[in-house]
């Protein structure tokens, strides 16, 4: 580095409430760069067993709301007020784990803020339209105030993107998106996934799974409805979420709906189930990638992340239509035996994008980019005292 002082380095992250794919990237992001982490709302039960433990943490006034574990949601107008009261003054670097507004913190010309972007904010662009057509989020009055808090967020998100000196996005998918909705380039870096602990099992039974959040755009319901069609498939969902209602009430008899398990019973049946279903589309999308490194196929919908994590005929099969019909054509070419699985070339596959490797490209490129804002302050300070001197 072109500069003899340390820098301080401060990390930012929208939520910290438990353990997820955006908090397993913000665990190795915090490896690197051990550093105070700064956030809007914590749950220090929810990362109790996680190195995120150790951190030093500051939260926002939204900590102080009421019930705010639980109606964290209900308060998203303030997100953006609240991003912008981190005083961040005392730090050189900034790098922002951002998928709603951590990517906003107002930095000085003296600081380089690197946003590692998971999606920009998801309700408020893509899943839009489908937000205010789900619980009559889009009539009466709660429908007026839902757009005017979704056209404001528009408005702050793309204004804030201006803020951030470089991006990293968590797949092209999203650098393209950044590209369009900000008009910014970003690197592209994929997450970590943990595939160490989601062993090969090469003997399969006579199952499918998904598992997942249970909430509307991971369209599980368009799985559960397609194999209430194949009644002589068996389906294992597994997960929690306020979708669970609704699917227990279209679930036929070989649907079997097991809500939230522990890691140990999931990754039981990713390992020894014959294909993992995804209907989703998502900006990486970590689950296929877990039932990959257990040796399983994925057969997931052709948009999005999947495209470049799911190999047709090698990894997996796509469906291209988010439809009961498409998946249920998708089962049916799976089932044909046409396509021949190796479970150790899947699982070498998903071991592309291991915790290790996503730690050493991340370590590269923020030493490069740290590295290139420091020599640019030199060059500019040398020019600013040629032009003193010159006087």
């Amino acid at each position: 580095m072109m500069n003899s002082k340390i820098p301080k380095t401060a990390i930012v992250h929208d939520l910290l409430l438990a353990m997820g794919g955006a908090e397993n990237t913000l665990e190795s992001i915090y490896r690197i760069h051990p550093s105070p982490i700064f956030t809007l709302v914590l749950n220090r039960n929810g990362i109790k067993d996680s190195l995120l433990s150790k951190a030093t943490i500051i939260t926002s006034f939204i900590q102080r709301f009421p019930r705010v574990l639980k109606a964290y949601r209900t308060y998203l107008p303030f997100y953006p007020l609240a991003i912008e009261q981190f005083d961040l003054r005392q730090y050189d670097i900034i790098l922002s784990s951002s998928f709603i507004v951590a990517k906003g913190v107002i930095t000085n010309t003296e600081q380089l803020h690197i946003c590692y972007l998971h999606n920009p904010i998801r309700p408020a662009w893509e899943l839009y339209q489908q937000f205010l057509s789900q619980s009559n989020n889009g009539t009466g009055l709660k429908g007026l105030l839902t757009r005017l808090v979704f056209h404001y967020l528009r408005q702050w998100d793309v204004l804030s993107a201006t803020r951030v000196d470089h991006f990293i996005a968590n797949s092209n998918y999203t650098a393209r998106r950044i590209k369009k909705i900000y008009n910014r380039d970003a690197d592209v870096i994929y997450p970590p996934v943990n595939v160490d602990l989601f062993e090969l099992e090469e003997c399969k039974e006579a199952y499918y799974v998904t598992a997942s959040r249970l909430v509307y755009h991971k369209r599980i319901d368009l799985i559960v409805k397609a194999f209430a069609q194949n009644p002589d498939r068996k389906l294992i969902v597994l997960g929690d979420g306020p979708e669970l209602k609704k699917l227990k009430l279209i679930a036929t008899p070989n649907v079997e709906l097991m809500g939230f398990q522990p890691k140990h019973v999931l990754i039981s049946c990713l390992q020894k189930a014959k294909a993992f279903v995804f209907a989703a589309q998502e900006d990486f999308g970590i689950a296929p990638i877990e039932a990959m490194a257990c040796g399983t196929p994925v057969l997931a919908f052709g948009k999005g992340g999947t495209l470049e994590t799911v190999i047709p005929g090698e990894t997996g099969l796509f469906f291209y239509k988010q439809t009961v019909e498409s998946i249920c054509n998708c089962i049916a070419d799976f089932e044909s035996g046409s396509h021949m699985f190796s479970s150790t070339a899947i699982r070498e596959h998903a071991a592309k994008f291991s915790v290790k490797r996503f730690e050493q490209e991340f370590t590269e490129l923020t030493r490069q980019k740290i590295n290139e804002f420091y020599e640019k302050q030199i060059a500019e300070n040398r020019r600013q005292h040629q032009d003193y001197t010159l006087l």
